[in-house]
């Protein structure tokens, strides 16, 4: 018998229907599309900056989609995608150019993938960040029935005399925490394990909430005239690791982090989910970002400001700890 490409699993025709569903999404940087490579014209953006330098980022969504796919939805999971690498990006003060996706599963379902599709091109938008192009990968016998699996790639750029590393971090500065809009995209192995499929679908509204975009804001700050170069010293997007390992790596040396847990409002989400694990604080706040997806060190006399600042755009913010000296780095949390 005569096996074909399509038998054996992989449906070209179906891929390229897909392609030309999602074509309107793309958004080229030039007039003409590659066929394979995509373009971007750098001359345009270079001319903001004295010193350009190229940031990159990539990331994935995780167990995540385990849920958004077991429940069926799946319009949210490219806002996610987009905010896993956008708000990485702009910790360094650099503003998102474009993004490549990569999708993979093992039977292309061409309705499921556009609104996954649509998903990255909202969280583009909240990004002002271009969709380029990107890969979609058929490959029968790796995936379950049903199943896809979503990574990204962004590159952005700032000016080198202005980028943002934590070096100018020093101890009196003030820690500001930007509300998240829920888990983001951290800690769902866990909640799989905890919750029953029941409960998932109970909560799912909480559970698949898309991971909030703090690009604008941050952008706008950093912009912002009241500000010196030195008034914004670190920026740490606040997802795997979280307290304990993830914010931290913006200190310097000899700096530790002394956060007070009652500065700002917990979501109940993860009340619930602490009380269905019996995970004591420490690990809580070292799996989930607990109401804070956005973490910004600024000089004492910036606080209060930042704060009203950040609000003012639609950012509820909290003045949640300040830096101490410390012969390690961590964060203390009271």
């Amino acid at each position: 018998m005569k096996i074909t490409y399509r038998k054996a699993g992989v449906d070209i025709d179906k891929a390229e229907q897909f392609l030309k569903a999602i074509r309107h999404f793309i958004r080229p940087s030039l007039s003409h599309m590659e066929a394979f490579g995509s373009l971007f014209d750098l001359e345009k953006a270079l001319k903001k900056y004295k010193k350009p330098v190229l940031v990159s980022s990539s990331d994935g969504v995780g167990t995540k989609l385990k849920i958004a796919q077991q429940l069926q939805v799946h319009n949210t999971v490219g806002v996610d995608l987009v905010a896993m690498n956008t708000n990485d990006i702009v910790c360094l003060g650099a503003k998102p150019l474009f993004f490549l996706d990569y999708i993979a599963c093992g039977s292309l379902k061409p309705l499921v993938l556009t609104r996954v599709v649509r998903g990255i091109a909202k969280g583009l938008r909240q990004s002002e960040c271009l969709l380029l192009g990107g890969e979609t990968a058929e490959m029968p016998g790796m995936y379950r029935k049903g199943e896809y699996d979503l990574a990204g790639f962004c590159v952005g750029i700032a000016d080198k005399d202005k980028i943002i590393d934590g070096k100018k971090i020093k101890p009196g500065d003030i820690v500001i925490g930007i509300a998240s809009s829920g888990l983001h995209s951290n800690g769902f192995s866990l909640v799989r394990k905890i919750f029953s499929r029941k409960e998932i679908k109970k909560y799912s509204k909480q559970l698949l909430k898309p991971t909030r975009i703090y690009v604008k804001p941050v952008l706008a700050l950093l912009e912002a005239r009241c500000y010196t170069l030195s008034a914004i010293k670190g920026i740490a997007h606040n997802t795997g690791g979280a307290f304990y390992t993830k914010i931290t790596k913006i200190l310097p040396r000899g700096l530790a982090f002394r956060i007070d847990k009652d500065s700002w409002p917990v979501p109940k989400i993860f009340r619930i989910i602490q009380k269905k694990s019996g995970l004591k604080d420490k690990e809580m706040y070292s799996t989930f970002n607990m109401g804070i997806g956005m973490v910004i060190v600024v000089g004492n006399r910036y606080a209060t400001h930042t704060v009203n600042f950040l609000k003012s755009k639609g950012y509820k913010s909290f003045v949640i700890g300040k830096v101490v000296r410390s012969r390690a780095k961590k964060t203390i949390l009271v």
